[in-house]
């Protein structure tokens, strides 16, 4: 794992109740033994920006890409080459965006499947990635202090911008993937962060 992350770690700055949770048995036996497999059961990620799947669902197994997007859709698509043969039986894992979010048990590595562009591509080189990125941008939501005045918005978004790129600069030193570049899911959240949005404070 490419973060070093715990449960308690999560838990004092969410919640437990915040903490959602992906069981072993939602996972097929060839993904259930897997490191990131493993983080998602035992350490998990905040609710938010990221819905996982496979918390509260009937105790049923996740989806595969195959049961959520039609793999024939990304056949010869440019952006497809970035996802390896057998995508098709990878579980999904959650939902960002607009795209399914699909472990790579053999890579332990996170893509991006959006049916809409009809397009993937590696978003994490493993979910401790994900996990980082996930508690970074929501901890930065849920305890960002706007000042309230007219007079200090444009500080109050510099201030913002300054820690976007600071949660961008940090992670990118370890997993460049996220935000690669402009159009990763992780930059346009980043962006729309910067700018104001996706916070449900007054």
């Amino acid at each position: 794992m490419l973060f070093d992350l715990t449960r308690g770690e999560l838990a004092a700055l969410f919640g437990a109740d915040r903490l959602a949770t992906v069981p072993a048995t939602a996972f097929p036996p060839e993904a259930a033994d897997t490191g990131g497999a493993r983080l998602l059961r035992t350490v998990g990620a905040p609710t938010g920006t990221l819905l996982l799947r496979g918390s509260g669902e009937d105790g049923g197994r996740l989806p595969l890409v195959r049961d959520v997007v039609d793999v024939e859709d990304f056949e010869g698509v440019e952006d497809f080459e970035e996802a390896p043969e057998g995508a098709g039986a990878w579980p999904v894992i959650g939902w960002l965006l607009n795209a399914h979010l699909a472990l790579d048990p053999g890579s332990g590595a996170v893509h991006a499947f959006d049916a809409d562009e009809e397009s993937v591509r590696q978003l994490h080189a493993d979910v401790s990635s994900l996990v980082h990125v996930t508690l970074r941008f929501q901890h930065l939501l849920d305890s960002f202090a706007f000042g309230g005045g007219d007079d200090g918005e444009d500080e109050d978004f510099e201030r913002l911008e300054d820690e976007v790129g600071r949660i961008v600069q940090e992670t990118s030193a370890i997993d460049p993937l996220p935000f690669e570049d402009d159009e990763t899911l992780w930059s346009v959240i980043g962006e729309e962060i910067a700018m104001g949005q996706r916070f449900t404070g007054g």
